[in-house]
């Protein structure tokens, strides 16, 4: 394209001007540096690869782990005109050939790959005839041992220094101790690389702890406070729709988002919380991946994270438009419990992952020395069931199979439908003069499938259904009935994801190789654990700052509105206001009885001083406490 920057940025992305390091990334990345980008979330990483491959002639490819990331941006810049494609692990061989030739032929920018396609001596022959003018490495943390989601398949990135020696590579990531800026560029095989490291410092959004015995009323408190966009993460897929459930019940507009929705449901809550119609969206950490919505006043944890990364990206999805905004944390005294529970007593042990791997070779089918790069949809609850496997350490498990380039498991919602006519034509026809509202549907399957009266069919239900001018829904229902008036037969199944297997079956040497690596994961997930408790146990030290810490930065200052920050504050006042507010609790119950809910809500104070002051008062016998355990004047 060969046009400057500011005017691409201008023409595909409306912006006139960089935020931050953006255009100095930029330009190292054009004098050819081989670049590290250390930006926090919402800081714009992929324009600082994206624009750079724009201005030169060729390709870029970019690595990255995660599927629905890269569908996401390759979706992003197609619709701004701009060609780009992605080949996952679970792409045909015949498939990926032909993608291959269109970034040599086509006038691609770019092609998204996952680590694992770079193993593939096809792959790397085609990259060596592409002209590729960058080489983008997404979640670079990913390449380190001691990175948060450590995926030994990034060392294939190495690879690409020796398919193309000339081209440059940036790195970026969005969360990354110094521990891990430094592998990286090891494991890169940077020299004098030019490292841009963004303070992670957010001047507006404050990090809040709560302990709150009753967790449902302060979420209900804060989100009638603060009535801007919200964003409630939750431990697991049930708790999305009850949270929700209970949020509508409290005339606050709700919708929730977990992996196991499909396609429609997930597109149609989504954009209802993106266009405002909702004002909450309830989620597990399934959700976030590519969204971007500037306005998020608060991210809501009610149950503790799994680790500070996580919950950084996590609470830095509010405030994205630079106004004030909340990241709270909602706790209690049994939440340590329940994260170690949830986070290290489900972490599967090397022993069961070698079961798991030969069950699942088993339940495929798959031979010995066989299975590399076959695809197959998968009911993860009938596989638990057949083997009578724990549900959460089996899915453990496969997890860790698919970050160490075992298996590549996609959360795929779908229907399986296949059907059967097995009536006569006379018989069909008689039949739809009789119910006529089935006429179309029968008619659309007919003429739409060969042989479907000498064998079962998969059918397409979303084009099925599309020409019956019905929901998928819909059809099943329909299908359902022919099969009870013995007009087609029906085997209808769901399957929740699609396995592909990347290497071939080997049973207890595959799991051998990575054994090392299980234990080592394993262990970090434990230190990373103690650091959430840490954080938020520790009321002592501003959360910004903590933060701040843990990833390196040194030199920092309070950030005067966290909940520490808030506190001290509070206590500091408090001397002063002390008076003040006992005679204000005395004047309130003057009027009545009233409960410390009430009083703090009716004084705009906070819990914690409400009781504190509370306790003194009944100390000093000025009040008493009723059988109804409200608040009244003693000599009331």
């Amino acid at each position: 394209m060969n046009t400057h920057p500011i005017n691409i940025l201008e023409r595909y992305w409306n912006f006139t001007s960089f935020r931050g390091n953006q255009e100095a990334i930029i330009n190292a990345v054009l004098d050819g540096e081989d670049v590290f980008a250390l930006m926090p979330t919402g800081g714009g990483k992929s324009i600082c690869f994206q624009i750079p491959a724009l201005v030169k002639d060729g390709i870029c490819i970019v690595i990255s782990p995660l599927i629905a990331l890269m569908n996401d941006q390759v979706n992003n810049l197609n619709q701004k005109g701009i060609k780009a494609l992605a080949i996952t692990s679970s792409i045909s061989k015949t498939d990926l050939d032909t993608l291959l030739d269109n970034c040599i032929y086509g006038n691609y920018k770019f092609l998204y790959l996952s680590p694992e396609r770079l193993q593939q001596e096809l792959v790397q022959d085609r990259i060596r005839q592409m002209k590729v003018n960058l080489i983008a490495v997404d979640e670079a943390h990913c390449i380190s041992q001691w990175g948060n989601d450590f995926r030994p398949s990034y060392g294939n990135i190495i690879k690409m220094r020796h398919l193309k020696p000339s081209t440059n590579i940036i790195a970026l990531t969005a969360t990354a101790k110094p521990k891990i800026v430094e592998d990286i560029i090891t494991q890169l095989d940077f020299i004098k690389p030019k490292i841009f490291k963004q303070s992670f410092f957010r001047d507006n959004l404050g990090y809040m702890v709560m302990h709150e015995e009753d967790k449902y009323y302060r979420l209900e408190s804060i989100l009638k406070k603060y009535s801007g966009p919200s964003i409630v993460y939750v431990r697991n897929r049930k708790a999305t729709l009850d949270i929700s459930t209970l949020l509508t019940s409290k005339n606050i507009t709700s919708t929730y988002y977990h992996g196991g929705l499909n396609n429609t449901e997930k597109s149609t809550n989504m954009n209802s919380w993106m266009n405002n119609q909702k004002q909450v969206m309830v989620a597990t950490n399934a959700f976030g991946m590519g969204i971007d919505k500037p306005d998020v006043k608060t991210v809501i944890h009610l149950n503790l994270p799994e680790s500070i990364e996580s919950y950084f990206q996590e609470a830095g999805r509010a405030g994205r438009n630079g106004d004030k905004a909340f990241a709270v944390v909602l706790k209690n005294k049994n939440d340590e419990v329940l994260v170690k529970n949830q986070f290290l007593k489900i972490l599967p042990s090397v022993d069961l992952i070698k079961q798991i791997y030969r069950k699942l070779c088993n339940y495929f089918q798959i031979s010995y020395g066989e299975g590399a790069y076959l695809t197959f949809d998968f009911d993860f609850g009938h596989f638990c069931k057949t083997y009578s496997f724990n549900t959460v350490l089996c899915y453990n498990a496969l997890l860790i199979l698919d970050r160490n380039s075992i298996i590549s498991m996609s959360k795929k919602f779908k229907n399986k439908v296949l059907v059967k006519f097995i009536s006569t034509n006379t018989s069909i026809f008689n039949y739809l003069d009789k119910y006529p509202e089935y006429d179309v549907t029968v008619k659309s399957i007919l003429r739409s499938y060969g042989g479907i009266f000498d064998h079962e069919v998969d059918i397409n239900t979303a084009k099925v259904a599309d020409k019956a001018s019905i929901t998928e829904h819909e059809l099943i229902q329909q299908l359902k009935r022919l099969e009870v008036d013995n007009i087609l037969s029906l085997n209808h199944s769901k399957t929740d994801a699609q396995i592909t297997f990347i290497e071939p079956r080997e049973d207890d040497k595959t799991i051998n190789r990575i054994a090392p690596i299980i234990k080592q994961q394993n262990a970090l997930k434990e230190t990373q654990i103690n650091a959430v408790i840490n954080y938020i146990n520790n009321d002592n030290v501003c959360k910004s700052m903590q933060l701040l810490n843990y990833f390196g930065e040194s030199n920092t200052q309070p950030c005067g509105i966290c909940s520490v920050c808030l506190n001290t504050q509070a206590l500091s006042s408090s001397k002063k206001n002390k008076e003040n507010l006992k005679n204000e609790v005395i004047k309130l119950l003057e009027s009545g009885d009233k409960s410390s809910r009430e009083i703090s809500k009716a004084l705009s104070c906070h819990d914690t001083e409400t009781k504190r002051i509370l306790k003194q008062l009944l100390e000093h016998q000025i009040i008493t406490i009723t059988k109804t355990n409200t608040y009244k004047l003693s000599h009331i």
